[in-house]
């Protein structure tokens, strides 16, 4: 019975830049400009004689979720022009604020300087209104790109629900107007409902991004009062907010109270489906993001990109942006807006096996924010940079480099000079100092109840003192789950372990207490059984390492890229080895880090202590001062195809489908996004459009827009390929195959020792 769903929006020679607004008008006071249509019509261009008699979602609970992993595509030619950059003063007097005959103009020349000249008009316009866009990036990406995304994305996904739940026939219409009376001031207002079965008077809000706007739900109660028979169902095709959740479920709640019944009046309808955008025709006003590509003049588009370049630098940015992408966010073009992502969680999880010449695609996973307008995400660019340079550093440097050292008495060895000048290094060396910091914190009796009883199970000197060796500490992954499949490797898990042991040789500073080997002994189990299981989990589950973990997966992703490139040429071959790191240096607030500020702030708290704490042991009373520890290695291992189906059901797809829409995965409260290196050139230069007026209704650009000529790879590193890791301990991948995986996130060569000093005050706990 049905057909392909034939939308005239979709078709690539149908559509206009008009920057018209998204037609889901909440309640207009005036009658809104929308003509409402049969469902069927409108999309299936036909009208069906019946109703079908299961037609509409369910509506037997107030929330009903079913996570397909669907997709859908839908056409928007502004994305195309995501790279114009900010109008000159000469470039804004030249296009003036007549942004219709630049239009005509684009229409009949089909030049992209002419279109970057419309938008300068549109810009213009509106710049001096109150509520006008200063900011031309956040005008480019809001008031046009926006504009023209949410609608299509709109229609689109009302287009899937209409065929999904069957609403067609003579009762269902779509864009339908229903009159009601302000509460507060009498007026008359409109709401414009997505889907409505004018029999039934059922009411459903398709909502693609998962969002209920307020102002929506507040015109339904209204409508409810005066128009007792109607039910409300929202569809949304995203991860619905908690928020949006409890308001529907309030919502239903008083009208089975005000009506009397246990029937549900009000839910939502979770189908989580992927929008997938289409730009159509890219060209030299097309933005190519130079991440995670290896040719410094040529870039790559995705979701994660997007997403990323939208996020605030700052929680109070992130709150102001989120408030402003919300109130243009009709269609749910952008999610749940840029505060949506919690970017501090932002690991690398796939990555495709590299062709030469042809990009590479990736993914990239972070979790969602519980509540995006109170707590939104941020810092989205900064924390996708630091992926991507920390995978070019693990490429570009040998092996032999992956090391850091807090050593109290080698502040000659901290870490090699160019592993120094990146942030992957930098990260490295701080997590080794805030491990110290965190061994010494575990066993504080004063914070935790666990500390208690650590130092009263703690060995003791013949004059009662308790006495720890020196210890070293570091960290290793387990063994993780990763699987190399459909040319590419899955980073499924990849959990980090705390190690320790009681070093020797010359470089063990001098402990400050005597044991004997069966009391060191006491001391390693004791710490192994209670102090290592708490630093493990804070290493894998804290916020003070969560950067540690992101540079992680980045070196999983580099060394199979190490190993595919040994096989076969690629385009990162001439970075491979090089130890040239200087595309990805240190960067924004970290530019001018030194390693001697955090070696000098391990050797106070080595020979200070990070607390002081006093204790009554034996009858003698103690203040005990306690310091920090150290850090190290890792290897990996890889499931079977079987496992990989099994465990993991479906994220093959949802992977690949991230290269070109956020997901997520099944009912997960994840999203993942990626992107493709596709190759396309970057300007290297700002491609400014200049055209200028010949005549008021004929302006002609006076140059036309120059396209960036190739040029050449970064030079360095050998064009042969890379010899075997010297560290490299290979994970299996469930069958003969070896796969390069990570030899050591680093060779830690330190053997620092717990600073623990005891002081006896020379009085006995009777108070004598």
């Amino acid at each position: 019975m049905w057909a392909r769903l034939a939308i005239a929006f979709t078709a690539a020679g149908t559509l206009t830049l008009t920057g018209l607004p998204a037609l889901d008008e909440a309640h207009a006071a005036k009658p809104p400009n929308v003509k409402p249509i049969r469902c069927d019509e409108k999309f299936l261009k036909t009208k069906l004689p019946s109703t079908p008699a299961n037609s509409g979602p369910p509506n037997s609970l107030p929330y009903e979720a079913w996570p397909n992993d669907e997709n859908y595509t839908y056409d928007n030619p502004a994305k195309a022009y995501d790279g114009v950059l900010p109008p000159t003063d000469a470039q804004r007097e030249a296009a003036g604020t007549d942004y219709r005959k630049w239009q005509r103009k684009f229409n009949r020349t089909k030049n992209p300087a002419d279109k970057v000249m419309e938008i300068y008009a549109r810009y213009n316009s509106q710049y001096n209104n109150p509520t006008g866009y200063k900011d031309f990036k956040r005008y480019l990406d809001v008031r046009y790109i926006g504009a023209h995304g949410n609608p299509p994305r709109g229609e689109a996904f009302e287009a899937r629900m209409v065929k999904k739940y069957n609403m067609v026939g003579p009762d269902w219409w779509c864009q339908d107007v229903i009159e009601y009376t302000d509460p507060e001031t009498g007026e008359k207002r409109y709401r414009v409902v997505d889907m409505h079965n004018r029999r039934t008077e059922r009411k459903v809000e398709a909502k693609s991004n998962g969002r209920i706007e307020s102002d929506q739900l507040k015109a339904d109660r209204q409508i409810a009062k005066e128009k007792p028979k109607s039910t409300f169902r929202y569809l949304t095709g995203a991860r619905t907010e908690d928020s949006t959740r409890a308001k529907i479920k309030q919502f239903d709640d008083d009208l089975k109270r005000d009506r009397g019944t246990d029937r549900t009046q009000a839910g939502v309808n979770e189908r989580r489906s992927n929008a997938i955008e289409r730009t159509q025709k890219p060209n030299v006003y097309t933005n190519y993001d130079k991440r995670f590509n290896p040719d410094p003049l040529k870039g790559g588009r995705g979701p994660i990109i997007d997403q990323a370049l939208r996020s605030g630098k700052t929680l109070e940015e992130a709150r102001r942006l989120q408030g402003m992408y919300n109130q243009n966010n009709g269609g749910g073009y952008f999610n749940r807006g840029p505060g949506g992502i919690d970017f501090s969680t932002l690991e690398i999880n796939y990555v495709g096996t590299p062709v030469k010449g042809k990009g590479l695609d990736y993914s990239m996973k972070a979790d969602y924010v519980k509540n995006p307008d109170e707590n939104p995400g941020y810092g989205g660019d900064a924390k996708l940079q630091l992926a991507s340079d920390a995978f070019f550093t693990w490429l570009a440097l040998t092996p032999d480099k992956f090391w850091v050292n807090l050593n109290p008495i080698r502040p000659d060895v901290i870490m090699d000079k160019e592993f120094a000048k990146t942030d992957a290094g930098r990260i490295l060396l701080e997590a080794d100092l805030t491990l110290k910091h965190d061994y010494a914190d575990a066993m504080n009796p004063d914070k935790y109840e666990r500390g208690e009883r650590f130092w009263r199970a703690a060995p003791r000197t013949p004059e009662g003192m308790p006495c720890l060796p020196v210890i070293r500490q570091w960290i290793t992954p387990k063994p993780a789950k990763i699987r190399e499949q459909d040319g590419g490797i899955y980073i499924l898990d990849a959990p980090l372990k705390v190690n320790m042991e009681v070093p020797t040789g010359p470089d063990v500073p001098p402990g400050n207490c005597k044991l004997t080997e069966a009391q060191t002994k006491q001391a390693e189990n004791l710490i192994l059984t209670m102090i290592q299981p708490e630093l493990e989990r804070r290493v894998n589950d804290d916020t003070s390492y969560v950067d540690l973990r992101r540079v992680y997966s980045s070196r999983v992703a580099a060394e199979y890229i190490r190993r595919q490139d040994a096989v076969s040429p690629t385009d990162f071959r001439k970075i491979i080895n090089s130890n040239d790191v200087k595309r990805w240096p240190l960067r924004g607030e970290n530019k001018d880090w030194d390693k001697k500020t955090v070696y000098d702030s391990y050797v106070h708290s080595f020979k200070n202590g990070d607390y002081k704490f006093e204790r009554v042991y034996d009858g003698k009373v103690w203040i005990l001062s306690m310091g920090g520890v150290d850090f190290s290695k890792a290897p990996k291992k890889n499931i079977t195809r079987t496992q990989f189906n099994t465990q993991h059901r479906g994220l093959d797809k949802t992977t690949r489908t991230s290269v070109q829409s956020e997901v997520t995965y099944q009912d997960s409260e994840t999203a993942y996004f990626g992107g493709s290196t596709s190759g396309q050139q970057t300007s290297p230069e700002d491609p400014k459009p200049t055209p200028t007026p010949t005549g008021p209704d004929d302006p002609k650009p006076t140059d036309p827009p120059s396209t960036p000529a190739p040029g050449p790879s970064t030079p360095g590193g050998d064009t042969t390929p890379p010899a075997k890791d010297p560290d490299g301990d290979l994970a299996d991948t469930g069958n003969s195959t070896p796969v390069g995986l990570i030899a050591a996130v680093a060779a830690a060569l330190a053997v620092a020792g717990g600073g623990l000093t005891w002081w006896m005050r020379r009085r006995r706990a009777s108070g004598s």
